[in-house]
């Protein structure tokens, strides 16, 4: 679909020459390059270490102790002492650091901030954090829409040595509480209202509940996001605007960077809650920086010419992500609400009026775009645009096709995957390597990655779960309140002991060394790429006593494309399956937890298989709805139950 501009130097050669000369090897392509990169890969690091100057201000006495395998979660840069948001506002010009705009606002209500602005709304906000007494190590959380005042308040929170964990206004109570009330945040930056779909929807009632659940809580922070909207908060305990928080903008204030080590934790992730409360992953100051580092300025290309854009809320580590490319000098945009609102070609707008170089998406908006007949190719200049990124969920060979005819055809389309688990890529973006038509282009450099069978041998060209080898630094340094490590170890090593188990299912292409994306292969359900557990579903289903139990399941689509989220009831004695009960069911999980939730169908079953230790079989329903045989029955406690899941007819025409 696309072949590289071989006689463009890329920063990626550039460090492949710095490496062939310093260690005297001979790597001339990609795939020699990547194998040399995990080889040796604490000597990869510490030259991406130097080639993308990571700022410090104590060196590290060791890279890493290459004794210990990945499952032993070895520390990196040992010694070293650095700050994350020193970083990302290295530069302090005047060159635009951030455009933000949403659908409320649109191309006339684009806001700018340069790295000069942002450094100086930052340093307030650190002032204000300090002076309410937050200090490293304590959490700070945003329950807040994709704004420059989220940025702010991350970075600022960073500068301090705090953690910042954060969520968007989309989920509803249960689900911030589940995730928040873990880690026991001391402030919270939240809105009045948000704009979504055309509409205002207030704030101010769930962001009340949420506190009312949060009870080590000593600081609300609330933004007048929607200024037409109320922003009455006397019902909020420990409440002030914004406005109120930081200090006036006439007083002088200093930005100060604390030096942590670098497993310091930075950012907090949830995983999907499948079998409970989602589990709290850390991830760590260096670790982040220096894998996104990589992705940004190695695999990417990015440089200070760059305009960066992403969709995705704060929720997601995408937002995290996107953030990182200010440390290569980049501008970010950062857009909140829907992508199709004013109309469908809003992001293209983006695209013309910002001079956007990267533009990042979802597998499902793609689709959309085509579904709609749309040709922005034809309908928006798009002179900027260099590449177009796509995660979520695998992307379909035919939006191969659809960007390469109605988008552009001198444009990497790159399909990229990683995780929350990692909060960075596995796969992705290459400038050096050609895109092959529904494939991602290839490994990361620096992550050693097979796909395995179930007896722990490679195979390529047939399905096999992706595994990692050896460590990389933005595995998580722990899960929150998981002191023996258990859950860390059973969440990533249980399948194959001393190897990391991503929980994907793939295709490694021999040939092209491409990557074919098969979706999870456990029990997280996944629908259009907002990755969440049934878990939370189960909260919410089961506390109405019609309902004696339900299994959540996703369905793809027979080519992989997508997946939908299938609800199975099993009714109490005597209770009636409605068309009124599957109606008020998908209000509550709307309200208790996203839109994003929603089962798209729900339906009666008599019964549900368990095993014989008490655990619903989700993953043996999912294949059973697919059609695929069930092979493991030994462990199940009513085989027989399965049998309900096969040629379900409302499931066939999908």
């Amino acid at each position: 679909m696309w072949e590289p501009d071989r006689s463009m130097s890329t920063k990626m050669d550039e460090l492949r020459v710095r490496i062939n000369e310093k260690y005297n090897v001979d790597l001339h392509t990609y795939r020699q390059f990547h194998q040399w990169s995990c080889e040796n890969y604490d000597q990869f690091w510490e030259e991406v270490w130097h080639f993308t100057n990571v700022i410090h201000s104590q060196p590290f006495s060791e890279v890493i102790d290459k004794s210990k395998g990945i499952s032993e979660i070895p520390t990196w840069f040992r010694g070293s002492r650095l700050n994350f948001a020193e970083n990302l506002l290295r530069y302090n010009d005047d060159r635009v650091a951030v455009y933000s705009t949403g659908e409320g606002l649109g191309i006339k209500g684009i806001q700018k901030k340069t790295f000069k602005e942002l450094r100086s709304a930052v340093a307030r906000y650190a002032a204000a954090m300090r002076k309410m007494g937050i200090k490293s190590g304590d959490r700070v959380v945003g329950y807040i829409p994709n704004c420059c005042e989220a940025l702010e308040a991350m970075l600022a929170a960073s500068s301090i040595g705090a953690v910042w964990s954060s969520t968007s206004p989309d989920f509803g109570v249960q689900g911030v509480l589940d995730r928040f009330s873990q880690i026991k945040p001391k402030l919270i930056f939240s809105i009045n209202a948000v704009w979504y779909n055309g509409k205002v929807h207030s704030h101010l009632e769930k962001l009340e509940q949420v506190v009312r659940g949060l009870p080590d809580i000593e600081k609300v922070v609330v933004l007048r996001f929607v200024p037409d909207a109320s922003c009455d908060i006397s019902s909020i305990s420990n409440s002030c605007m914004l406005d109120d928080f930081l200090p006036p903008t006439e007083q002088e204030v200093e930005l100060y960077f604390e030096q942590v080590p670098f497993n310091h934790p930075l950012f907090i992730m949830y995983s999907s809650g499948t079998t409970g409360a989602p589990k709290c992953m850390v991830h760590s100051v260096g670790g982040t920086l220096l894998k996104h580092l990589e992705e940004h300025v190695i695999q990417s290309n990015m440089g200070r010419e760059d305009v960066f854009f992403y969709y995705t809320t704060v929720g997601w580590m995408m937002w995290n992500w996107l953030v990182s490319g200010l440390a290569v000098g980049a501008a970010i945009v950062l857009y909140d609400g829907s992508p199709l609102i004013p109309h469908a070609n809003h992001l293209w707008d983006l695209v013309d009026e910002l001079g956007i170089t990267l533009f990042g998406t979802s597998a499902k908006w793609l689709a959309v775009m085509e579904d709609r007949g749309l040709k922005p190719g034809k309908t928006h200049k798009l002179k900027t645009l260099k590449m177009i990124m796509s995660t979520g969920s695998p992307l379909k060979p035919q939006s191969y096709d659809y960007v390469n005819r109605e988008i552009k055809k001198d444009l990497l389309l790159a399909s990229i995957s990683g995780g929350t688990d990692i909060i960075a890529c596995f796969m992705g973006q290459n400038w050096t390597v050609p895109v092959h038509r529904g494939e991602v282009q290839g490994f990361t450099l620096g992550c050693d990655m097979q796909s395995w069978n179930e007896e722990g041998k490679p195979v390529y060209g047939e399905p096999g779960e992706l595994v990692c080898l050896k460590p990389f630094p933005s595995m998580p340094v722990n899960f929150w309140n998981d002191p023996q490590g258990e859950k860390y170890t059973n969440a990533y090593f249980s399948m194959y002991p001393g190897v990391w188990a991503h929980g994907d299912y793939c295709s490694i292409n021999p040939r092209t060394g491409g990557i074919v994306m098969l979706g999870r292969s456990d029990g997280v359900l996944n629908p259009n790429g907002v990755r969440f557990g049934s878990a939370e579903i189960y909260n919410v289903v089961e506390s109405y006593k019609e309902i004696q139990d339900s299994v959540c399941v996703a369905q793809r689509k027979a080519d992989n494309s997508e997946e939908r989220v299938i609800l199975f009831l099993k009714m109490a004695p005597g209770a009636e399956f409605t068309q009124e009960l599957v109606k008020n069911l998908k209000v509550a999980i709307r309200s208790n937890l996203s839109a994003r939730h929603v089962p798209e169908v729900i339906l009666p079953i008599k019964d549900i298989p368990y095993t014989i230790s008490g655990k619903k079989v989700e993953v043996a329903v999912r294949r059973a709805i697919q059609g695929q045989k069930v092979v493991q029955l030994g462990a199940l406690a009513n085989p027989a139950s399965l049998d309900l899941y096969y040629n379900i007819p409302e499931l066939k025409q999908y």
